[in-house]
């Protein structure tokens, strides 16, 4: 395995394993186990006709299986599961400038963990990234006519749980100043205009951070939720950045210090906030730098 190739292939092996995962750590050990995995093919004397084919089964192989161990990890999870930040930057590893769609949003990324994880493989080497049925079969080890039963299998538990979302930049970007200033200014008719009746408050605190366990639901009990936030957030001085997260505008908290204590993106349907997600968990905020002690800062410890 070249330096070239290891450089070309990072992107698309990450790529997979992220959305397999949704998770930055678990996706980057993924694809360095399968690159050692490669490579010792490559000394024994395997033959690697198509370095994109291989780098693909490997990666998905691995990443079915650390799915299946993170699925039971997760049955006992503390309150909601959220998925990783994946946040934009100019000094982030150009192997997460992921090409970002639909496939890497936060509602989406929770939207997959209805799928066990051979179908999340299928579904998403179809669906995200073209494979043909007889490439699919090859790398789940199925054949052509499983997989293609599996594919319409997990496409319709996705579409039975997917909301229609605007994936506008621009117009995400606009409400989400626009949300933030009016939590911050406490304008309540300017929140109720800017929120969905049957809006969505979900936050991952892992149990290492305060959070809520259930989700909030509705326009006004999220509106007073998000204000009691702000307020909050004013009276530690934690300072909140527009960022692009999982492809999309979303707001990064930092403390007066400048640690990372939450990411928060968010869902745009209609012109209107349909759900917020927010990630506050410092395990799954470690790989964006130095994490702030959230329970400590709210004299909880």
């Amino acid at each position: 395995m070249t330096v070239l190739q290891h450089d070309e292939l990072r992107p698309l092996m990450f790529s997979i394993a992220y959305r397999m995962l949704g998770s930055v750590v678990e996706a980057e050990d993924v694809v360095q186990d399968a690159f050692l995995r490669m490579h010792k093919s490559q000394l024994e004397g395997t033959a690697i006709d198509s370095p994109d084919a291989f780098a693909t089964t490997v990666t998905t192989r691995l990443a079915i299986d650390a799915l299946r161990s993170a699925r039971v990890r997760r049955e006992q999870y503390v309150g909601p599961w959220l998925p990783e930040p994946l946040v934009a930057s100019d000094d982030a590893d150009p192997a997460r400038q992921v090409e970002t769609d639909e496939s890497v949003s936060t509602a989406f990324l929770v939207l997959l963990e209805r799928l066990s994880p051979v179908e999340r493989a299928v579904f998403l080497l179809r669906e995200v990234f073209g494979y043909g049925y007889d490439e699919i079969a090859a790398v789940v080890e199925k054949s052509e006519a499983n997989c293609r039963q599996i594919m319409a299998r997990a496409k319709r538990a996705i579409d039975a749980g997917r909301a229609r979302f605007d994936a506008d930049r621009e117009r995400h970007a606009e409400l989400s100043q626009r949300f933030l200033a009016a939590a911050h200014d406490g304008n309540i008719e300017a929140l109720k205009r800017l929120l969905a009746d049957d809006v969505v408050f979900v936050a991952d605190g892992g149990g290492r951070a305060p959070a809520i366990q259930k989700p909030i639901s509705g326009a006004v009990q999220v509106m007073r939720f998000v204000m009691g936030l702000a307020k909050q957030a004013t009276r530690l001085n934690m300072r909140t950045e527009l960022v692009e997260a999982n492809g999309l505008p979303a707001w990064r908290v930092v403390s007066a210090e400048g640690a990372v204590l939450a990411v928060m993106t968010i869902e745009i349907g209609d012109g209107r906030i349909r759900a917020l997600h927010n990630q506050l968990n410092p395990d799954k905020l470690g790989h964006l730098g130095t994490t702030g002690d959230l329970n400590a800062l709210l004299g909880r410890t």
